[in-house]
């Protein structure tokens, strides 16, 4: 299909992987003329260089289309190395939307080039990746952002569109609005926040939703929520976290598409009123998919992003004097399993011995 290019007012733009988020952003650029380097592993590259990229966008009405963009490899350049990105540079904006645990080895290998790397918009899900990434390569390098549309991944380059919500970037760098105006050029749904550190905690309230459970249980989410003993550690659990926001006068605003208001105030209604409510919240931010914790946990990889969302609801409230019992126990438990330090067989579909632990600890 034949897509517009608009080289007039053309960006540089390096993306950090061609996963899901990398693709549909690096692709979305592609298709409204800006021009995209990609770093990514040596397979990846000779699998995007020889199939391009595969966009399905046919869920966004304003394209006015029903056939997926194909963008051929002579389209955008994709590099094995950050080191032979940078020849295709000077870049104006980075885009980094690697997951948490990935991110502290990511910034090793960056940091030797530090003087060459442009502003980076920083999409990663937690909490914590703009603070790393201001500490390896200075904080004028940063831009917070998030993103709230679901991307499924079919393959290599191939992505769907599953929930277009938006993006959201905040406000205070000297790129932000440009890059607002350019993301809305580019039919990316963005726009712009004020406060950066509500912005990624509203986010996280939304990432910690039947979660952990879902992966330390082996049941969906929908299963969970079923369960009134189960629901009740997830409400339990997210008002852990707003009084840890609250603590740190972060907000709770709404994000593109995502009303973070409304599931805040969801947890001080009755159980019965709320839990519709947080169930379509619970399933509808993740398109098809399993909770990523159960995605993580369960293809063996042996990492978790657990301790950089809950755990960062922890470690806060340690720092200002805030009970998280449910968030800690949540985060011990699932990076146990993680490191098989006890087997997946624990309480995979055992509600009621996971709820006993729960018990132990808070009467809930």
């Amino acid at each position: 299909m034949a897509y517009p290019h608009n080289q007039n007012s053309a960006l540089k733009i390096l993306v950090f992987g061609a996963g899901a988020i990398g693709t549909y952003f690096g692709g979305s650029l592609i298709l409204a003329g800006h021009q995209v380097v990609f770093v990514e592993q040596q397979k990846m590259v000779e699998q995007l260089l020889e199939h391009g990229l595969r966009l399905d966008l046919t869920l966004d009405e304003r394209r006015k289309t029903k056939e997926a963009f194909v963008i051929a490899s002579r389209a955008f350049v994709i590099a094995p190395s950050l080191e032979e990105a940078l020849k295709f540079g000077p870049f104006d904006v980075a885009l980094f939307a690697l997951k948490s645990f990935d991110t502290p080895v990511a910034l090793e290998g960056m940091k030797p080039f530090a003087d060459k790397l442009p502003p980076i918009l920083c999409l990663s899900n937690g909490v914590q990746n703009e603070q790393f990434i201001a500490e390896a390569l200075g904080k004028d390098k940063v831009i917070y952002g998030t993103v709230t549309t679901a991307i499924g991944r079919r393959g290599a380059g191939d992505i769907v569109l599953e929930k277009l919500r938006g993006v959201g970037i905040a406000a205070g760098h000297p790129l932000s609005e440009k890059l607002v105006a350019v993301f809305n050029d580019a039919f990316l749904k963005c726009r712009l926040y004020a406060k950066p550190h509500s912005m990624k905690w509203s986010k996280m309230l939304t990432n910690l939703v039947g979660n952990p459970t879902s992966a330390i249980l082996n049941m969906t989410a929908a299963e969970v929520f079923a369960d009134k003993k189960l629901y009740k550690i997830e409400i339990e659990m997210l008002s852990e976290c707003l009084v840890v926001m609250a603590a740190q006068k972060f907000e709770v605003v709404d994000l593109p598409g995502t009303p973070v208001m409304a599931l805040a105030f969801a947890t001080k209604l009755p159980l019965w009123l709320s839990k519709p409510f947080l169930a379509r919240a619970a399933g509808s931010g993740r398109g098809a998919k399993m909770p990523s914790f159960h995605i993580d946990l369960y293809s063996g990889r042996g990492k978790s992003e657990v301790e950089y969302l809950h755990g960062a609801v922890v470690e806060a409230g340690k720092k200002h004097n805030i009970p998280t019992p449910v968030n800690e126990l949540l985060t011990t438990t699932l990076l146990a399993l993680t490191n098989r330090e006890i087997p997946l067989e624990e309480y995979a579909n055992q509600p009621e011995k996971f709820l006993s632990k729960v018990k132990s600890l808070k009467s809930i």
